[in-house]
């Protein structure tokens, strides 16, 4: 993954993308209380506490340190946090794509508009050669956003996750740069 040295800000017809910030903290806790996304995404606990946004946040900072990735708090225009989304590199210039919308805001298409933006950026920017990602099954709200913005099933990946003391399988999806 190519280093940047600025966090990059990403707008696109309706969303600014950009870095996660202190106080976005009151809103990404508040959000994710549903246990809904805990439900529905493999690192998301239930109950979600302010230290769970606060250590998410430094984590998001870190990764971006140290070149291993990229977290953006999805906004709209006004500047108010919808949800986040973000790259996580894997090695050999592949990287893993992974969201989260606030419930208000679902089905708007704005993770669409997001995820499209940072495929986009992934690939130019970042150098990369695939973008991938999985949801679970129980989700396949998660697979028609995978494959609206371009990306293909890939494989199913059996007990491929641990939540809960269960194991879970997950689909693959991905997009290759020169495809």
């Amino acid at each position: 993954m190519r280093a940047l040295k600025e966090f990059p800000v990403i707008e696109t017809e309706r969303l600014i993308l950009s870095q996660l910030q202190e106080e976005d903290i009151p809103f990404v806790t508040e959000y994710l209380q549903d246990k809904i996304f805990s439900d529905l995404t493999s690192n998301i606990p239930y109950p979600y506490t302010r230290e769970h946004a606060e250590f998410w946040l430094e984590m998001s900072r870190k990764s971006f340190e140290d070149n291993t990735g990229y977290t953006f708090a999805v906004r709209n225009k006004e500047g108010n946090i919808l949800g986040a989304i973000g790259l996580h590199d894997r090695d050999d210039d592949k990287a893993e794509l992974g969201y989260w919308m606030g419930k208000p805001f679902w089905n708007k298409g704005y993770i669409t508009e997001a995820a499209s933006a940072l495929i986009d950026f992934g690939f130019k920017e970042l150098q990369l050669n695939k973008i991938y990602a999985t949801y679970f099954l129980h989700n396949p709200a998660s697979g028609r956003i995978m494959e609206k913005i371009g990306m293909e099933k890939e494989a199913l990946l059996k007990q491929h996750l641990k939540k809960d003391n269960g194991y879970f399988d997950v689909q693959m999806y991905s997009v290759l740069k020169n495809t």
